[in-house]
């Protein structure tokens, strides 16, 4: 649910943080959601979209585990993963579109659907023989780091982040199918002369990448903080 917004108390009630995007796609998928919301059935609520999106990063985990057995199941396992882009990025839209805005309830429901969803995913893929369970575990710690942070800096600086750098969900999303699908093709992968698991290399690259983006991301803005409330 990319509602993607927190609010905090005033006298007036209560004010969204601002929201950042700077990822590759980020505009292309604004005018697209837009579109599509513009456009979306009556009875089709952002709640909807919300559990869609859920269920679909579950059964995509789901489909990493039965992979293990027919790797044809990495297409469902695909499939979910775009299911799961339509319901966590449209929701939110969605009840802007509609004037529908609960900015603490889809802020809270947003961000927790997408811890259960990605531990649900890890386990899927730590389950599919694709890769060490020690690599699933490394990418779910980095990710519940990265995203902690985040929701640290939209509480205290009042500016929510959706993209770290040029990458957001969307991107991530996108690298996991090109994986998936070059997974179909072979399992392992080489590297200066070694034979590896293709997704123990991509996982091992994307854990070191969350890990080092949440202690840049930390220090800048604890530096931040520090500005605005220095010791008197």
């Amino acid at each position: 649910m990319n509602t993607t917004s927190i609010a905090t108390k005033t006298g007036a009630g209560f004010a969204s943080a601002h929201r950042v995007n700077q990822a590759i796609t980020a505009s292309i998928e604004k005018r697209a959601l837009l579109w599509m919301a513009h456009r979306a059935p009556q009875w089709l609520t952002s709640d909807q979209l919300t559990i869609l999106g859920l269920s679909a990063q579950i059964g995509a985990g789901a489909c990493y585990a039965l992979s293990r057995y027919n790797r044809y199941a990495q297409l469902g396992a695909i499939a979910c993963i775009a299911l799961n882009w339509l319901g966590d990025s449209l929701d939110g839209t969605l009840a802007r579109v509609r004037h529908q805005e609960r900015p603490r309830y889809g802020f809270y429901v947003d961000h927790m659907v997408d811890i259960f969803g990605s531990v649900a995913l890890m386990c899927g893929l730590a389950c599919s023989g694709f890769l060490h369970w020690q690599t699933a575990i490394a990418m779910l710690i980095a990710f519940l780091l990265l995203s902690s942070e985040s929701y640290l800096a939209t509480h205290t600086l009042s500016c929510f982040q959706l993209s770290k750098g040029i990458f957001g969900p969307t991107e991530i999303r996108i690298l996991l199918i090109i994986g998936t699908l070059a997974l179909m093709r072979s399992p392992y992968s080489t590297l200066f002369g070694h034979r590896m698991l293709l997704f123990d290399l991509g996982g091992t690259i994307a854990a070191a990448g969350m890990f080092a983006t949440a202690i840049v991301v930390t220090a800048r803005h604890t530096a931040e903080l520090y500005r605005q409330e220095p010791l008197p």
